[in-house]
This record gives structure tokens, sequence and C-alpha cells, in this order.
């Protein structure tokens, strides 16, 4: 039986730190399904449609990546996609913070293991809400994202 782990995310936009955690992942895992939350109430940069674009467009030869939107549940999704794991990555204690509360939530709600990836020390300081106010004035963010994406 293959071992998938979804990855949930609004990925606004996927970053070269989202990467890592994928390619670390995919040594714990068989198959990683990138999952890109629909939340009505979070205004988005990129289009739902550009974001999945531009992460299929990397992994276009990782068969053991795919990329899928939801709009329930994450571990309503998980189930729905045979993951018996969710994984996460951190960066700081307060990452930490929040996603335990939530894989405490997921555990007992569906009996769904959180697997949590730290960030390598080079990607700590990058976030896609960093990455959008770079774009908002203008900058280059070509060192925050994979270049396949072609986001910039």
């Amino acid at each position: 039986m293959k071992r998938i782990a979804l990855f949930p995310g609004t990925f606004d936009p996927f970053t070269i730190g989202h990467q890592s955690l994928v390619t670390r992942g995919l040594n714990l895992v068989d198959e990683i399904v990138i999952s890109i939350g629909i939340n009505d109430k979070k205004l988005t940069y990129f289009s739902l449609e550009k974001r999945i674009a531009a992460i299929q467009a990397l992994y276009k030869n990782e068969p053991r990546v795919s990329v899928r939107q939801y709009n329930s549940l994450t571990v309503d999704f998980a189930r729905e996609m045979g993951a018996e794991f969710i994984m996460r990555g951190i960066r700081t204690v307060n990452d930490f913070e929040y996603e335990k509360s939530i894989a405490d939530v997921n555990r007992k709600l569906a009996g769904i293991e959180t697997f949590i990836l730290f960030t390598e020390p080079e990607h700590t300081h990058i976030s896609s809400s960093i990455v959008r106010e770079l774009l908002r004035y203008g900058k280059d963010i070509s060192l925050f994202v994979p270049k396949e994406t072609e986001l910039f």
C-alpha cells in the first residue's frame, strides 16, 4: 500500500521553502498531494489557476507529486485522497504551537497523523507573505520562488 501525505496550504505563492519540504517529504512517503485549500474569505495575490499551474510546472517530471484543490476540511480531503498523513513545515516556535493544535484535532477527528518537517535554516526567513509584499513593491522575487513556476 502506498504511503500518501497531504501537503495542504494556500501556496500564494509556492516558495523554495515549500519546494524543499516536498523534496524532503518524498524521502518519507511514496506520494505527496500538494493540496490548495480554497478559502473564499482569504484574498489571494495569484489566482487559483495560476498557483495550480505553477506548482504543476515545477513537478511535471515527478510522478509522485500531484496538485489538487479542495474546499472542505483538510482531514476530510485527506481521507478522500487516501492520505495517511498530513505533512507540515514549520519555521518558528510559533508555527509549532499552531500546527500542534491542528494536528491534535485532525488526529481526533479522522485518525490522521501529522508529521512536521523543520525548514532548512536558509529558508527560515522565507514566507509566501513576504514574497507577496515584495511583489507589491515591484521587487524581484526570483531568489524565493522556484524558477520553474514561471511566476516572474
